[in-house]
């Protein structure tokens, strides 16, 4: 997938992201050495993100920092998805409720991508990074999205899947998918056992239209076997949690 996109497109959303994983001012080499850019290449990406407003420079400590810019530029998002449609607090009170790791996903083309995570209090629980991607076809959290596609789409999104997989053992075939998509919108939820990660399991559920026709998953993760034991308790939080804090009908 990176090799398919623009290398200072790329390059730019990587440095963001380090930043917001470190949280602190950082240097070029730094960002350099972490994210295996030339020195020249990071000098002059950073350079033209200071000059566009969204970095500032500390000439004493010879640093960078993401200005309040950065804060703002898509906040309207934000604020519709977790305030609006108050997805952060379904998510903390479905952790609460459960102590698992939960997952907010949705589509990124043929990718399912966690766009916020939250992990569990457990010792032994599910890590996993907000922008994850797992692949539509092969994941929990994949499948639930598919299982709200029609039939026709979903045909069109396991062929490109397939296309762009290299290696032959992970294409799937259409009819085991649509089996899996018919368990989902029967029984309103999906768990995947070991599917993408070996000793790992997912209960993902999908969500009310969200405001723009946008579409959402809510998911649990944890090890298969503690899943397993809490099958039913785990489904009966995350339905009363969604009933509890999403509209039934979009707002927008």
């Amino acid at each position: 997938m990176a090799n398919s996109t623009i290398k200072s497109a790329r390059r730019v959303i990587e440095i963001m992201e380090f930043f917001d994983r470190k949280r602190r001012p950082l240097g070029l080499k730094e960002i350099c050495e972490a994210l295996d850019y030339p020195v020249s290449s990071g000098a002059a990406m950073l350079k033209s993100l200071m000059l566009l407003g969204y970095l500032e420079y500390d000439r004493t400590t010879r640093t960078y920092l993401p200005t309040m810019r950065i804060a703002v530029l898509g906040r309207w998002v934000a604020d519709q998805l977790f305030n609006e449609f108050k997805m952060l607090p379904l998510m903390e009170d479905l952790r609460e409720r459960t102590r698992e790791t939960i997952i907010l996903g949705t589509q990124s083309e043929i990718r399912a991508q966690y766009v916020h995570v939250l992990r569990s209090p457990q010792p032994l629980s599910y890590s996993a990074e907000p922008g994850s991607l797992r692949p539509l076809t092969r994941s929990g959290v994949g499948l639930a999205l598919l299982s709200t596609k029609s039939d026709a789409e979903i045909d069109t999104l396991v062929y490109r899947s397939n296309y762009d997989e290299p290696n032959r053992s992970r294409r799937v075939a259409l009819k085991d998918v649509m089996d899996k998509v018919a368990t989902i919108r029967r029984q309103g939820y999906f768990f995947s056992r070991h599917l993408y990660t070996e000793g790992v399991g997912v209960i993902a559920m999908p969500l009310p239209v969200a405001p723009y026709n946008r579409t959402f998953v809510i998911a649990l993760g944890g090890p298969v076997r503690r899943l397993e034991k809490n099958l039913s308790a785990n489904l009966a939080s995350m339905k009363r949690s969604i009933k509890a804090f999403l509209p039934a009908q979009p707002t927008i």
